[in-house]
């Protein structure tokens, strides 16, 4: 059995497909699988994929979905650590060495992810920010505050132990772009979160990404804010570094909540989440003047 399963969901890609594969085979760990399974895409993919003949591992499926297709790579897959690449995003050749070598010094370690640069359509870097926010990190094996206030960790720099979906179960196929992130939550609960700091994964942007379609992604964060936070808090109280560390993480997580049902005209519930937050935490002078705006008769502003 292959001690890495690098696993592909693949859904219209087609112009990016070669190039991820290529970052695959570049790698210089070679003990891994590589498995894809195609999304129901329309663009030629799994031609292309049929192409490379045993040297992956190919499925195909209607469209279900991303969570739904990465439960189904997980299922089809046989190693030990597995490692998400996205179709469109790349990875430098040391990238599965060095997560390896990591998870095998760590067993408490449930999962690494490293840091990167976001590249554009034709693969040059972007230096700013083009996604409002720089590369995230975690800072330290417990960064559950910060996973509390953001999600921290792009998936396509991920390798996560196998037990850890064996312990905690799949990806939620009801969450549309931010499933990676509950699942995140779950295993930082159970598992210390590793990272290497040297850019090992491209992130490629462009205008299909799911980030792009804004309402769907706030729909999915209430969801995980409102569900996996804030409904378990017990059990983020009990994983906390420091009171004060996850009091403040958690008037974050309520302001946000209270800025999505805003933005959807939810002003009751986000008058709940402001007032929530600011129990938490009284002097976040944010949270009061959004409060305050609920009660006027204008369009929340972002």
């Amino acid at each position: 059995m292959p001690a890495v399963s690098v696993l592909i969901p693949s859904y219209n890609h087609a112009h990016y497909l070669p190039l991820a594969l290529q970052s695959v085979f570049e790698q210089t760990y070679t003990d891994y699988e590589i498995v894809v399974v195609d999304d129901g895409s329309t663009d030629g993919s799994v031609a292309l994929l049929e192409s490379y003949g045993e040297r992956i591992r190919l499925f195909t499926q209607q469209n279900r979905g991303t969570y739904a297709t990465l439960n189904r790579l997980i299922a089809e897959s046989r190693g030990q650590y597995l490692a998400i690449l996205n179709s469109d995003d790349l990875w430098l050749p040391q990238k599965l060495e060095k997560q390896v070598a990591m998870l095998e010094a760590n067993p408490c370690m449930g999962l690494v992810h490293t840091y990167g640069y976001f590249i554009d359509d034709t693969g040059n870097r972007l230096l700013q920010n083009p996604l409002g926010y720089p590369w995230p990190r975690t800072t330290c094996l417990n960064p559950i505050e910060d996973l509390v206030r953001y999600n921290r960790i792009v998936p396509s720099s991920a390798m996560i132990r196998r037990e850890c979906f064996e312990k905690l179960g799949g990806f939620r196929e009801d969450l549309y772009g931010l499933g990676d992130w509950e699942m995140w939550l779950r295993i930082a609960l159970h598992y210390e979160i590793g990272f290497i700091d040297e850019p090992l994964t491209l992130y490629r942007v462009h205008a299909t990404n799911a980030c792009h379609r804004h309402d769907k992604m706030r729909m999915d964060e209430i969801k995980v804010r409102s569900e996996a936070i804030h409904a378990r808090e017990a059990l983020f109280w009990q994983r906390a570094n420091s009171p004060r560390a996850m009091r403040l993480a958690l008037a974050h997580s309520y302001a946000c909540l209270g800025t999505n049902y805003a933005l959807f005209e939810d002003r009751r519930n986000a008058r709940r989440a402001y007032l929530k937050s600011l129990q938490l935490y009284p002097l976040r002078f944010k949270s009061l003047l959004r409060l305050a705006l609920t009660f006027l008769p204008i369009k929340m502003p972002l």
